[in-house]
């Protein structure tokens, strides 16, 4: 099994940054697909940015240039670096690891969330 701990959400006002990162544990890390997604409240869960095994990424448009997703496979760990934060991107930002065998899930991680806040 795997376990995600999100850490770094918090109060921040607006044109602020936040750093959110990922720690994940078990092996395999540099072979699993990243993403981050968050929920605002009464909203359905959304995509925010993904990276592949392969160091693809991919952003929602609302996050292209002002958020990056990267990764360190050494630490086991994922990072979502957010600029100019608005009072929109408020909601609870989750990390998700999966691995896939041609096409087929196998593995698919959640980690509990953290609240980020965007208010003045």
């Amino acid at each position: 099994q795997v376990q995600l701990v999100e850490s770094g959400g918090g109060l921040v006002q607006p044109g602020g940054s936040l750093r959110l990162s990922c720690v994940a544990s078990g092996s395999g890390f540099s072979n699993y697909n990243l993403g981050w997604y968050r929920q605002a409240l009464g909203k359905q869960r959304e995509l925010v940015a993904t990276i592949r095994s392969n160091g693809d990424t991919n952003y929602d448009d609302s996050a292209k240039g002002r958020f990056t997703i990267s990764r360190d496979n050494a630490k086991n760990t994922v990072y979502l670096q957010m600029n100019s934060l608005k009072p929109e991107d408020t909601a609870v930002y989750c990390c998700n690891a999966r691995r896939l065998v041609m096409g087929v899930n196998m593995d698919n991680y959640w980690g509990q969330g953290t609240q980020v806040t965007v208010s003045s």
